[in-house]
């Protein structure tokens, strides 16, 4: 596995400099930024996520507002209550994309928030919380608690809200097989595990964010102009 200043510095000469390189990189929040979110803001980027899987992103983006306004603005406390008649009403509203699985897996993460609610006092909190060098056991929870949250959702629920996460995007996934770090893409525990700790082996060789670590891969590799995330 090559010493990550030199995926460091093939990004710097592909981009044209180093200034340029870091134009294009974004950074994670603070932990007391992601303790300030509410509760509402992570199941809102939670559901777009989700709906957003799949489809044409930028139609989920038109129909934003329709959806806050379905989704009672994303108060965890009220959507823990929809019921069948609730997503009934709800695939006959033309102000969202009516996809009734897709539907139906908001109130169970709306319990995820309401349950971590309980033991951490916010999802936000949570977040905070929880090492950047276990990221993938983050994913994992995620994955096991609530719904459509596999694959690549909870990194980028993770990215969007601000916590310090790589994602395992083609061209990251094309660097590890390449580095010999998995043989092929990560779904197992054990594949998450390896990813994971050559991240953390980058990370202390060069003091980079997570984010930053694989917006730097992606953009390394392939024939990307921005970051491939």
């Amino acid at each position: 596995m090559e010493h990550f200043s030199h995926t460091l510095a093939r990004a710097i000469e592909r981009k044209g400099g180093e200034q340029q390189l870091f134009s294009l990189l974004t950074s994670p929040v603070q932990s007391h930024q992601l303790q300030a979110l509410t509760d509402a803001d992570c199941l809102a980027q939670i559901t777009k996520v989700v709906f957003q899987s799949g489809f044409a992103w930028r139609v989920i983006e038109h129909k934003w507002a329709g959806f806050e306004k379905a989704f009672w603005q994303f108060d965890p406390n009220k959507l823990v209550l929809l019921d069948d008649s609730h997503i009934e009403r709800l695939m006959q509203n033309t102000d969202i994309v009516r996809n009734g699985q897709k539907i139906k897996t908001v109130p169970i993460n709306a319990q995820l928030m309401l349950d971590i609610r309980q033991q951490h006092g916010s999802f936000g909190q949570f977040l905070a919380e929880w090492p950047e060098q276990d990221i993938t056991g983050l994913w994992l929870y995620l994955k096991k608690h609530g719904a459509r949250l596999g694959g690549n959702s909870a990194s980028f629920v993770l990215r969007r809200l601000g916590k310090d996460t790589f994602v395992l995007s083609r061209d990251v996934t094309a660097h590890l097989i390449n580095q010999g770090v998995i043989d092929k893409p990560a779904t197992s525990k054990t594949a998450l595990k390896q990813v994971q700790q050559a991240f953390n082996t980058w990370q202390q060789q060069v003091s980079l964010p997570l984010t930053q670590l694989s917006q730097i891969i992606a953009l390394s590799v392939g024939s990307n102009e921005r970051h491939a995330e």
